[in-house]
């Protein structure tokens, strides 16, 4: 062989060697980041088992020294300080040193779900294209995470933090913006977001799939997604390869917005969501708050007898007994009920936001739960509802209108109620052809345009007295 091949070889084998054994870190950990301030966090990578690194924080005195492990990971534990930087962590191996700048410390939210939480300016949200020319804001940082859907576990997901300005705005969650916006006003601390969503996907692909395939209803709502190429098919899959690789990255919260496609099997959605957010919080070893949106009215005009989506947002005001969770409610934010995919998001980030300012950051925010069914009394040919989360303020219907009220006698049928507002909180509900009611429902369809509020301005749960 001649010599200057065996050179060759021998420089390419030493290129090898050395790409190898460079220190490698998530995509999570990058410049623009923002870490959760004030708690104990974890920082981790991969690095060849021989391969020694000095990790050095800016907010930290101390010296780290790692290498990496069997399986070629490290990790360290660190704790973090009050909101503040820049700051920077600087990685340093005998042949290179990486360092990780323009680091902030704050309030870190996961946004995921499905289109109305992916919904963005790119796809014509009209409030997030108007707030375009003043979205600039180095105090919110944006990780736009690339969709993957796989059957085993990742490591690490594509994805990239960059600051918030009119051009990382106009691909990123709309809902999630809006939120971040308001908590960045009201805690004045930077905040991280991380949008996480996918169009049409399913509840079940959000869970892991031996959790989903514990129970005969649950197995069956997973075998009966329909077939699609535009979201995974099978359970677990975005768990695997979006969820999994950002469980030790530690957070504030979540905020969801799905259900729209789980109309397919609506009786299992409160099941499965109690069961996504209590592994979520158990594989991440925190017990994060989990707020949520209650799916808008659609009139989806091939289901006007089974009443799915109706289904769903009842299954989903059932799952309000999730600890530290609380769902805001969407009736009065339709533009167009044809349409599955409204086109304001602002005041959905506002009330998710208001929520957890309320409950989480113990914040002075008044109404910021919409009211909901407490009970119920068959009084004589009339029926005395009374709802709960009611401000001071009490009832109205708009406009002086009684919409979406419906009662039914011992036949099931239901017809146009009328109603009177008594007090602040109770309702009397009616009709004259009705001698001996037993139900109520108040916007129980799919897509309704109801009237009763609380005068603070938020609408009120659809609820049904009725279980049929």
């Amino acid at each position: 062989m001649p010599k200057r091949t065996i050179i060759s070889i021998l420089t390419l084998l030493l290129l090898s060697g050395s790409a190898w054994a460079k220190v490698t870190l998530p995509s999570l950990f990058a410049d623009h980041m923002v870490l959760q301030q004030n708690t104990r966090i974890k920082i981790w990578g991969w690095a060849d088992p021989w391969e020694q690194a000095t990790i050095r924080l800016s907010w930290s005195e101390e010296t780290f020294r790692v290498k990496g492990d069997a399986n070629a990971a490290w990790h360290i534990f660190t704790d973090t300080p009050s909101a503040g930087g820049p700051h920077s962590i600087t990685i340093q191996t005998e042949e290179e040193t990486i360092t990780i700048r323009d680091i902030l410390f704050g309030e870190v939210w996961i946004c995921a779900g499905q289109s109305n939480m992916e919904w963005s300016a790119k796809r014509g949200v009209k409030d997030a294209l108007e707030e375009l020319p003043r979205a600039h804001n180095p105090q919110i940082r944006l990780f736009k995470m690339q969709k993957r859907g796989l059957p085993d576990r990742q490591s690490d997901i594509p994805g990239s933090w960059a600051v918030c300005d009119s051009t990382s705005l106009y691909n990123f969650s709309a809902v999630g913006y809006f939120f971040g916006k308001k908590l960045s006003q009201n805690l004045q601390v930077p905040i991280g977001l991380i949008d996480m969503a996918w169009g049409g996907s399913y509840i079940e692909s959000w869970i892991p799939s031996e959790l989903v395939d514990l129970y005969p209803n649950t197995r069956e709502s997973a075998r009966l997604i329909p077939p699609s190429n535009h979201w995974p098919l099978h359970a677990g899959y975005i768990f695997n390869a979006m969820v999994y690789p950002t469980l030790d990255f530690r957070m504030a919260g979540v905020i969801w917005y799905q259900g729209e496609s789980n109309a397919h099997y609506p009786s299992t959605y409160a099941q499965l969501q109690r069961m996504m957010v209590e592994n979520w919080r158990r594989a991440s070893q925190n017990e994060f708050p989990f707020y949520y949106v209650q799916i808008a009215p659609f009139n989806n005009k091939g289901d006007s007898t089974h009443l799915r989506g109706a289904l769903v947002r009842e299954m989903q005001a059932i799952a309000q007994d999730i600890p530290k969770s609380g769902m805001v409610v969407t009736t009065d934010q339709v533009d167009d009920l044809n349409d599955v995919h409204p086109v304001y998001k602002r005041e959905v980030g506002a009330r998710l936001a208001n929520y957890a300012l309320a409950e989480h950051y113990a914040q002075p925010v008044r109404n910021y739960k919409s009211p909901s069914l407490e009970r119920f009394e068959i009084k004589g040919n009339r029926v005395l509802i009374t709802l709960k989360d009611v401000s001071e303020k009490g009832l109205e219907f708009r406009n002086g209108e009684i919409l979406e009220l419906t009662v039914a006698g011992t036949d099931r049928k239901f017809v146009t109620a009328k109603a009177r507002i008594i007090g602040r909180n109770q309702l009397e509900v009616w009709a004259d052809q009705i001698a001996r009611p037993v139900a109520v429902r108040f916007a129980f369809t799919n897509a309704p345009s109801p009237t009763l509020f609380d005068k603070s301005g938020l609408p009120v749960i659809p609820f049904r007295t009725d279980s049929w």
